[in-house]
């Protein structure tokens, strides 16, 4: 496991200094087999190998397996642990890039997340909009015993001064 490691920076603007640094990574996370048939529940996606435990025992992972949205959907929340920007009016999520499955995510199994800051820009103010900065990040959720990669992401996301 990687040592949690946590960048923080004053304001958005600083972020352009950061371009090509690894950021850090986060807090171990856990998902439970609960998580997973709650995500199915809201998503319509009941697919055996995501909820059914005695047939996905049998089936090609020999468990069950945390759905890949599932995991893209915490990879905001692990940057959260990595990256503080301390003083901003609003942040979003801009989009994704590049994003992989790399290697299935059994319920019950350590992750972490780590993320090197990829790009990062100024954006003008607009009508009814702050000026701010756009960055990317390569975020890679990984098995925290093992350090192998299971989803790999690039998120674009912006902090608006």
């Amino acid at each position: 496991m990687r040592p949690v490691r946590l960048t923080t920076v004053p304001a958005p603007g600083d972020l352009l200094g950061l371009v090509g640094r690894e950021l850090g990574a986060s807090e171990p996370q856990v998902l439970t087999q609960d998580q997973v048939d709650q995500f199915a529940d809201v998503t319509r996606d009941h697919q055996w190998i995501h909820v059914d435990v005695e047939r996905a025992r049998s089936g090609p992972f020999g468990t069950t397996i945390v759905h890949g949205f599932f995991t893209l959907a915490l990879v905001p929340r692990l940057l959260a642990d990595i990256l503080e920007v301390q003083a901003y009016s609003m942040g979003v999520n801009y989009g994704l890039d590049r994003v992989r499955f790399v290697k299935p995510l059994p319920p019950g199994v350590q992750i972490q997340g780590t993320a090197t800051l990829l790009s990062a820009k100024p954006i003008e103010a607009e009508a009814g909009r702050p000026a701010g900065v756009q960055a990317k990040a390569s975020v890679v959720v990984e098995f925290a015993e093992t350090g192998e990669t299971c989803c790999a992401a690039e998120i674009l996301f912006r902090y608006y001064s």
